[in-house]
């Protein structure tokens, strides 16, 4: 492989918002690897895409993290852009009623799974004059949800990292940014709204009518969306910018409250 091309790590890559950033650092030509804990989906995508590399791992499981690297030093030497984007939406419950196991799941794979593959990547970004991280958050770690506090939490955490990192990195030549999506078309909000309508007693399109009338724009957001500006935050035009939380939301007007 050319090694002019920029070498880029995406978690939770297979499917989702993930698998869009992944293709279009793909059209651009660069070296994309990525990891997914569905070994279904992950096949599936590399069948799909064979100029890409990938395995099977589990970012809330630090060994899955280290197997992930020793692949990335094998195959390219040198890693270029980190994408944090691996996570799950957790349980929809009043926090009385959420489950020790719930949270503990949601924050180890939103929160400490970022810890421990950004901590790996750090001396390989070191190495180049400029690379990038990219950390998933959401406008959750913006705003309060109800019914979501564990996904809230590990969100608005993945800020505070975000902006601790990019000061530390700074120096090194790494910009480090946070994105905050709004509601992502696909089958991972569909989840979420059924979930939010079993718990709030409402159907599942009076639901969607709400999330979509806390958009300013009513509209939910697409995947390239995203991807635009993760391509655009990991350019050269975007390497300045650095410590940010980015919404890409078509600007949240607030959360509703079931419980009023």
């Amino acid at each position: 492989m050319k090694q002019h091309r920029k070498v880029i790590l995406i978690t939770g890559a297979a499917t989702g918002i993930g698998s869009s950033i992944a293709k279009s650092y793909i059209d651009e030509g660069h070296n994309v690897h990525i990891c997914d804990y569905d070994k279904k989906r992950l096949q599936e995508f590399l069948d799909k895409n064979p100029n890409v590399t990938g395995n099977l791992a589990d970012v809330s499981n630090p060994d899955d993290v280290k197997d992930t690297f020793h692949i990335i030093n094998d195959l390219y030497n040198k890693l270029n852009i980190l994408i944090n984007n691996a996570g799950i939406s957790g349980e929809s419950a009043l926090t009385e009623n959420i489950s020790i196991e719930g949270w503990q799941q949601t924050i180890n794979t939103n929160l400490n799974g970022m810890f421990y593959v950004t901590k790996l990547a750090i001396p390989l970004l070191k190495e180049n004059k400029s690379s990038s991280i990219i950390n998933m958050s959401s406008t959750a770690g913006l705003l309060g949800v109800p019914m979501r506090s564990p996904y809230a939490a590990s969100k608005w955490a993945v800020i505070g990292f975000t902006k601790t990192t990019a000061m530390e990195l700074g120096p090194y030549g790494v910009n480090v940014n946070a994105i905050c999506p709004g509601c992502v078309d696909g089958d991972r909000i569909e989840r979420v709204i059924n979930a939010d309508a079993r718990e709030s007693g409402n159907t599942p399109d009076q639901i969607r009518d709400v999330y979509l009338r806390q958009s300013s724009m009513r509209k939910f957001m697409s995947k390239k969306d995203i991807a635009d500006m993760v391509l655009f935050l990991t350019s050269s035009s975007g390497s300045k910018i650095s410590g940010q939380a980015i919404a890409i939301d078509g600007h949240t007007e607030g959360f509703i409250n079931w419980l009023d």
